[in-house]
């Protein structure tokens, strides 16, 4: 199914009979369906059916009876038998669409790496192609609010990683995600997970970068088309982001940043995670701090992911260079002395331009234009507060 603005809101496309599966496969999708579906029965729940039933047509062929003596709670076999058909029903016609798929965890197209984690999705519904998910995988997450400094080391990371063969993993949010998402589509693919269905894109404002997304990679979710952006829905997206990854990258986070709780996951299911360093002064480095504390990898380029990841990266590791994937520093042989005086005067912290007068000694006036000189041509850049940082 084309990816269409005008459809996202509607829990079902228009269907294609040529792509309907075979009818003993369509009975195992229904079933698994179903399960999924079903109110308060979870993903532990169900791991247990399915090893004493075998696979989910059997455990909706059982009787009530049965479905206690498998040690289930009268609730849960309420839920099970009392699954209505209409909203499965929906989920079937929309995976009928053109480039759209449900992947059940017995489907080979399903992430190898995300099965292995605990817990893992019953149901996964996918827009674009689902064979990016067995890519080799890094995941990028950070703050919904970045500075200009760790967005654009963000976009050049992912540009730099994707370009090595790795494909970039994200959630799709504003900030960090954006970027991540943005840098690996100049030089190879990505996936974004979403904590709404996959018929939705939110936030809005990324309409444009999901269309491109299905185009050169696959949104992905858990949750049934038609599903709404329901809060608690994004920290569990979370585990499907390190789940799907070898590794977790923090570009830039503050100590209660939800990226956080991505890293948490990823150490859970014992995944690398690797964060890059900011000032001391900046609240925005704090997350990557405490992480690096608690054992994460110091980042400053590329290779030191690469290097990381090598054993299971293999010939991937001899394509990476020295180069840091924030990319090399600007040229600033062509700049004059007192443009050369003001970019050593400001560092690599945020300084507003009284700090810069008094640093400098240069007036006000001048201090002005060639800040927006420096800006336009890339040397610096703005950050809240009125403050300006120099970019990598």
């Amino acid at each position: 199914m084309p990816f269409d603005r005008r459809r996202s809101e509607s829990t079902a496309a228009e269907p294609s009979v040529a792509k309907a599966p075979p009818p003993a496969r369509r009975d195992l999708l229904r079933a698994w369906m179903i399960l999924a579906r079903a109110p308060g029965v979870g993903v532990g729940v169900v791991e247990r059916l399915i090893a004493h039933f075998g696979d989910p047509i059997r455990i909706l062929a059982a009787g009530r009876a049965e479905l206690e003596a498998a040690g289930l709670k009268p609730s849960h076999v309420d839920a099970i038998l009392g699954s209505g058909d209409a909203a499965v029903d929906a989920d079937l016609a929309w995976a009928e669409g053109e480039g759209v798929h449900i992947l059940t965890r017995d489907d080979p197209r399903y992430s190898h790496l995300l099965a292995q984690v605990s817990a893992p999705p019953m149901l996964l519904f996918v827009r674009g192609d689902p064979a990016v998910l067995n890519d080799p995988t890094l995941a990028i997450v950070g703050s919904r609010n970045p500075t200009a400094a760790g967005r654009e080391n963000t976009r050049r990371f992912a540009s730099h990683l994707a370009a090595c063969g790795l494909t970039i993993a994200s959630g799709l949010a504003i900030g960090i995600d954006g970027a991540a998402h943005e840098g690996a589509l100049e030089s190879g693919r990505t996936v974004a997970v979403l904590g709404t269905g996959p018929d939705r894109v939110y936030p809005g404002v990324h309409w444009d970068l999901a269309r491109r997304i299905v185009e050169n990679g696959a949104l992905v979710t858990e949750y049934p088309p038609g599903s709404a952006p329901i809060g608690r829905n994004f920290p569990r997206r979370n585990r499907i982001i390190s789940g799907l990854s070898l590794g977790t990258l923090v570009t830039e986070a503050a100590l209660q940043s939800g990226s956080l709780i991505t890293a948490r996951y990823a150490i859970e299911q014992g995944r690398e995670v690797f964060a890059v360093p900011g000032s001391i002064h900046s609240p925005l480095a704090r997350g990557c701090h405490a992480l690096i504390r608690d054992g994460a990898k110091l980042v400053e380029s590329a290779a030191d992911i690469l290097e990381e990841l090598g054993p299971v990266l293999g010939s991937l590791v001899t394509r990476a260079t020295e180069e840091s994937a924030t990319g090399s520093t600007s040229d600033e042989s062509g700049l004059d002395a007192e443009y050369l005086r003001l970019l050593e005067s400001l560092g690599h912290d945020p300084l507003s331009p009284d700090e810069l007068i008094g640093r400098t000694g240069l007036p006000a006036q001048s201090i002005a234009s060639m800040l927006l000189l420096l800006e336009l041509e890339g040397y610096v850049s703005s950050c809240p507060g009125g403050r300006y940082c120099r970019t990598a």
